[in-house]
């Protein structure tokens, strides 16, 4: 019983078991069945798409090659891989034609196997075109074609395809093609033998044909020489240029024509108009020209330095001037040349350091405008005007005006004028001018003392006739005052004659009275007592006399001493620098030539001294006012004294020098009386003492003090410390002083003296009208700083001496 049951149930499980596998078999067949029919659909769906794709392909006539490693394989497009290679020259390969296609591409130029290498092996994209033209060498070889390829990258397959764009004709259907079509000037690509295969529009215009088949069956060409340019590009293998004159469309224009190499087998030419640039360059060459020629023509010597400091051009008159040769300037020197060959000819301003005198002008090629004027005073008397001007084009422009003869017009025409003044204000003659119009102009103080005239009753400006109401107490004829007035109005030339006369003068005495017609349509009317002036004719001539004879001396005098004293010392100081620069100098002799130095220095400061005080005697100094800065002009006298202040050991305080702005001084004049006052106080001061400088305003005068300790001046020498010479025993001509009194006066200004014995002195110099020049800034005091000359450089350098320390 128990084995039936178990039996049962083992049957019942297997049949449970086969009816459930049976239902599992039964579904997992549906299923396949389903995924059959949708794979069969897709595959269909595929199949097709693919038949889609290849008649694409194929109506575009491209070819699609994949490149993987070094293995490449067609795609698609086998009969558009055959034309392709075809055109590249590849012909009877049946098999491995894509790597034959591939090598030939990269062959082709340099610009293709770059780009190919670059897409297999890194993956970067290209595209570029390739025109071939069957066998260059074969002048009836069929029409170029142009192959465009594309390479794209996908994971580790490089995909290139490759398409025909056509015949020559298909040069014109690129973007870049199209635009040299469109180009106004010519441009064409030739093969290997120089024959065309390609140009734009512009150049079939100017060969007159109307396509590029009727141009090659005539021959026709642009120019000859163009074509020999090609040529030449083509063996070469470089990019070649030229410039031609042509003419295109009935007009003669300059063309510049340039050759580019493409590839081993064509070269690519075109033209560019540059009609209008050498229009230019030759209308600046004639202006150039004309430029030059009128340079030539002046009077004054022009000089013209090119950038590289070469001589770039001269006139005649700058050859006359130095007295060149012109095989030498043709030479073209250097501006440095040219200094030494006229030091060489003694045609330089004399100068105790030449190399300073001629750096100081090779500085002038980096001026940005014009500098100032320079005066050259030549060893032969000349005098000349030397402007320094920077050339436009580089380099440097030289402009020398010789200026003898004006300056020795100017300086007679100055000492003229100031003789016939002072002959004017001295004549006992009564002298007035009357205008065109019968207006007084001028009068001498004789005419008031003539005529018995109080200066309060001369107006300004008075007609004749009010003078003549004030003249008729003395010369009642009123006749004779209007005809007076006649001579003195009257336009007509014979009328205004030079006229004289005499008249009874109302006190007894006998008048002569003169008419003068002068330049600018006024009249002279002279008075004089002739009673008198007969007896004092022959005293005036002698005085005039005199006066002439007095300017001379001075002038013989001031010229025999400029030339015949600093001649020589300049030859001194300068044989006395050269024994100096010499090596092998012991001691003892370096210390001669150093006292040779400073005697020489102090002859040329006397000399200086003379000269000044020689022309401030003959009245022909003056001074230009400017302002100036007070603190720059202590700091400049310092810097020129502090040699002196240290050989002394003497120290300089200036403190109390107050910034207040600018002064209105001729800062020449006025550094050369701070010179003075502080050389003095140098040589009196005590070993080891100080020297002070001081300024102070005192309404509108400035003082400035100069102070120092020592010992002082004696009583009785104060009194005539300005006289000249009266320092003659401690050194000099004794005129440093009066020379300071003299340059103040200049200055409307006047010096005092303050000094008690074994105290030091104090001298003040009162420069008045300084009101007028005042600093928008806020006046300020300069820090106290006191300086003692010493070295503060081990090596002795001057450049931190404290003297010279002014901010």
């Amino acid at each position: 019983m128990a084995l039936a049951t178990l039996a049962y149930s083992a049957a019942g499980g297997a049949m449970a078991l086969a009816l459930s596998t049976t239902w599992l078999a039964l579904r997992l067949r549906s299923r396949l069945t389903a995924a059959q029919g949708a794979l069969r659909d897709d595959l269909s769906h595929k199949q097709s798409l693919l038949r889609e794709l290849d008649s694409a392909t194929q109506a575009f006539d491209e070819a699609f090659l994949a490149v993987e490693g070094d293995t490449v394989r067609p795609v698609w497009g086998e009969d558009s891989l055959r034309a392709c290679a075809e055109a590249l020259g590849l012909k009877a390969l049946d098999s491995d034609l894509a790597p034959a296609v591939m090598a030939a591409l990269g062959d082709t130029s340099k610009e293709a196997a770059e780009g190919l290498k670059a897409l297999i092996s890194e993956g970067r994209a290209c595209r570029f075109e390739i025109f071939t033209g069957g066998d260059p060498d074969d002048v009836n070889a069929p029409p170029g074609r142009t192959l465009i390829i594309e390479g794209r990258a996908s994971g580790a397959t490089a995909w290139i395809r490759l398409a025909l764009a056509g015949d020559r004709a298909s040069l014109s259907s690129g973007p870049f093609a199209q635009m040299a079509e469109r180009l106004p000037a010519p441009c064409w690509i030739c093969a290997r033998d120089g024959r065309v295969v390609w140009a734009n529009g512009a150049w079939l215009r100017a060969v007159e044909a109307s396509s590029l088949d009727q141009a090659i069956k005539g021959n026709l060409t642009l120019d000859r020489n163009a074509d020999a340019l090609v040529l030449e590009a083509l063996e070469t293998r470089v990019r070649r240029d030229g410039f031609r004159w042509l003419t295109l469309n009935g007009q003669r224009r300059a063309f510049q024509i340039i050759a580019e190499p493409l590839n081993d087998a064509y070269v690519c030419a075109y033209v560019l108009d540059v009609t209008e640039a050498e229009e230019s360059r030759e209308a600046l060459r004639r202006h150039a020209k004309a430029h030059d020629e009128t340079l030539d023509a002046l009077e004054d010597a022009v000089a013209i330095f090119g950038p590289e400091r070469q001589l770039t051009f001269h006139n005649r008159a700058f050859e006359q001037l130095w007295e060149l040769e012109p095989a030498w300037l043709a030479e073209r020197p250097t501006h440095g040349e040219w200094l030494d060959r006229l030091r060489q000819k003694r045609r330089l301003p004399e100068t105790s350091d030449y190399a300073a005198f001629k750096s100081k002008e090779s500085e002038a090629f980096s001026l940005t405008h014009t500098g100032d004027d320079e005066m050259w005073s030549l060893p032969d008397g000349r005098s000349l005007r030397v402007v320094h001007q920077p050339h436009p084009l580089g380099g440097l422009l030289l402009l020398f005006s010789d200026k003898t003869g004006e300056l020795k017009l100017k300086a007679q025409f100055n000492a003229l004028i100031q003789v016939q003044k002072s002959t004017l204000d001295q004549l006992n003659d009564a002298v007035s001018v009357y205008g065109s119009d019968g207006r007084l102009r001028l009068r001498n103080s004789s005419f008031d003392r003539f005529w018995n005239i109080r200066p309060d009753d001369m107006a300004a400006v008075m007609d004749f006739a009010e003078v003549a109401e004030l003249c008729l107490p003395l010369v009642h004829d009123r006749g004779f005052w209007s005809e007076l007035k006649a001579r003195v109005t009257d336009t007509d030339p014979l009328a205004r004659a030079p006229q004289k006369g005499e008249i009874r003068v109302s006190d007894g005495r006998l008048a002569q009275w003169r008419t003068q017609p002068l330049p600018d349509g006024a009249t002279l009317v002279a008075f004089s007592d002739i009673t008198a002036t007969r007896q004092l004719e022959k005293a005036i001539e002698d005085r005039d006399e005199a006066l002439n004879e007095s300017v001379r001396l001075k002038r013989d005098f001031v010229a025999n001493v400029s030339y015949e004293l600093r001649t020589p010392l300049t030859t001194i100081v300068g044989y006395a620098d050269l024994l100096q620069a010499q090596a092998g100098a012991n001691p003892k002799q370096t210390a001669y030539l150093d006292s040779i130095q400073a005697a020489a220095q102090e002859l040329a400061r006397s000399i200086d001294d003379v000269l000044d005080m020689a022309q401030i005697d003959a009245g022909e100094m003056s001074i230009t006012r400017s302002p100036v800065r007070l603190l720059d002009l202590v700091a400049e006298v310092g810097a020129r004294l502090a040699d002196s202040f240290k050989a002394r050991s003497v120290g300089f305080d200036y403190h109390g020098v107050i910034e207040t702005g600018e002064i209105s001084v001729d800062a020449k004049r006025l550094g050369q009386c701070l010179d003075h006052l502080l050389g003095n106080a140098i040589r009196n001061a005590a070993q080891g003492g100080s020297v002070t400088l001081n300024a102070r305003r005192n309404g509108d005068t400035l003082e400035l003090e100069v102070a120092y300790t020592g010992r002082g001046i004696p009583y009785h020498v104060q009194a005539h410390i300005f006289d000249r010479y009266i320092g003659r025993e401690r050194g000099g001509p004794g005129l440093g002083l009066a020379l300071v009194k003299a340059l103040v006066e200049l200055h409307d200004g006047w010096i005092t003296l303050e000094s008690e014995p074994d105290k030091g002195a104090s001298f003040k110099i009162h420069l008045p009208g300084q009101s007028a020049i005042q600093s928008s800034a806020a006046v300020h005091v300069v820090e106290d700083r006191s300086a003692v000359a010493e070295d503060e450089s081990e090596d002795g350098a001057a450049g931190d001496d404290p003297v010279l320390g002014v901010a």
